[in-house]
C-alpha cells in the first residue's frame, strides 16, 4: 500500500501536474495540502476520472487540504482540529481509508517570528499533539500526513544558519516536532533513511531547485502498528522539475500488506 503526502500549491492551477503525477505513480492514498480553493472548485470530477475518490476541505485563496483514494470509498472521521472551535481554517481533514485512519494536515507556517502567526502555529501544535496523544491510545493504525511547515533537523535544510530565526526552524518548532516523535510516532523517510539530505521543498527563486537548496519540511508520521509495515519511502524529485509545478514534491511511504 502506497501512501503518499503532496502540497499542491493550487490544485485548479496544477491540476495537469496532479494528474500526471497519479498517473505515472499510481499511489493508493494522497493527501493534498494548501488547494487554494473554496469547496465547491474543487476538481472532483477529473480525479475521479482518474481512478480517485476523494475527500476534502477546501477554503477560499488560501489553506485546504483534502484525501484521495484510488479505486476505493473513503468514510470521513472529521475536518477540522479539536480543541478550538473558532479556528476555522481548513488544515485538517481525517478519514478511515483502507484499512488505516489517515490525518492530512497543513500546519500554519508561523512567520514572521515572533508574533501573532507564530503564537497561532504553536497553539496549533499544541493542539495537535494533545490529538496525536489519544490517536496513539486508541491503538489504531494510523498515519499524519501532510506540509508540517518544521524542519526538524539541521540535516533537513540546506545552510541552516540562515533558518535560525525562521518560524519554521526556530527551537520551539523543533521541538514540538520532537515532542510528537517521543510520544511514539515514527518519522517515516528519517527511519529509512537516518543519514542521507532529503529535501521536499524549493523556493522558486534563487534557481533554489537546480542548486538542490531546500527543506524537508512535509512529513509522514506512522504509528506503531505502522511503523513494522514500513518497506519503502521517498520524495518524487522530478515532479519539482516539471512546467508549471508546485514548490513542493510529493513524499511517499509503501506499507506491506497484512
Amino acid at each position: 500500500m502506497k501512501i503518499a503526502t503532496y502540497n499542491v500549491n493550487g490544485i485548479n492551477s496544477r491540476l495537469p501536474v496532479l494528474l500526471r503525477w497519479l498517473e505515472e505513480t499510481a499511489p493508493d492514498v494522497v493527501c493534498l495540502q494548501e488547494l487554494k480553493a473554496p469547496q465547491e472548485k474543487f476538481p472532483f470530477q477529473s480525479l475521479h476520472d482518474a481512478g480517485y475518490s476523494a475527500l476534502w476541505q477546501g477554503q477560499k485563496s488560501w489553506n485546504g487540504v483534502a484525501i484521495l483514494s484510488r479505486n476505493t470509498s473513503i468514510q470521513e472521521v472529521c475536518r477540522l482540529l479539536p480543541g478550538d472551535a473558532e479556528d476555522l481554517q481548513s488544515r485538517y481533514l481525517e478519514a478511515q481509508v483502507q484499512g488505516i485512519r489517515v490525518g492530512c494536515l497543513y500546519l500554519p507556517n508561523g512567520n514572521p517570528a515572533p508574533g501573532p502567526k507564530f503564537d497561532y502555529k504553536l497553539a496549533w501544535l499544541e493542539r495537535f499533539q494533545v490529538y496525536a496523544a489519544n490517536l496513539l491510545k486508541s491503538e489504531l493504525p494510523v498515519i499524519l500526513a501532510g506540509d508540517y511547515n518544521i524542519i526538524p533537523t539541521e540535516t533537513d535544510v540546506y545552510k541552516p544558519e540562515r533558518w535560525l530565526s525562521d518560524a519554521l526552524f526556530r527551537s520551539e518548532s523543533r521541538q514540538a516536532f520532537q515532542t510528537l516523535l517521543n510520544q511514539g510516532w515514527t518519522d517515516a523517510l528519517r527511519k529509512l533513511y537516518p543519514q542521507e539530505r532529503l529535501y521536499t521543498y524549493w523556493d522558486y527563486f534563487r534557481d533554489a531547485y537546480r542548486r538542490n537548496a531546500g527543506l524537508r519540511i512535509d512529513h509522514l508520521l506512522i504509528s506503531p502498528s505502522l511503523a513494522g509495515r514500513l518497506i519503502a519511502g521517498g520524495v518524487d524529485y522530478p515532479v519539482r522539475g516539471w512546467e508549471k509545478t508546485s514548490d513542493h514534491a510529493p513524499v511517499w511511504v509503501e506499507l506491506a500488506d497484512v
